[in-house]
């Protein structure tokens, strides 16, 4: 693959990692008020576990990118 197209699918990728850990960040605090405040947190936890899935990818999916990105031969 075209070193140019790798590159700009890592910096979406890396993107996606910063707004998936946001929504993360953001989850978490939304259980830990809800439990707080004697609230039932468990369709807020159900997803969080969403966003851990999805935050998963996301890491996944940019490992991947820079991998191949080391791996690809030098343009000559």
């Amino acid at each position: 693959m075209d070193r140019d197209i790798l590159e700009r699918q890592l910096t979406k990728a890396e993107e996606q990692v910063v707004i998936a850990a946001q929504n993360v960040a953001r989850q978490r605090e939304l259980v830990a008020q809800l439990e707080r405040d004697g609230h039932d947190a468990s369709q807020a936890q159900k997803m969080l576990e969403q966003f851990l899935k999805q935050q998963a990818l996301h890491i996944a999916d940019r490992d991947r990118l820079i991998k191949e990105l080391i791996e690809l031969p030098p343009s000559l």
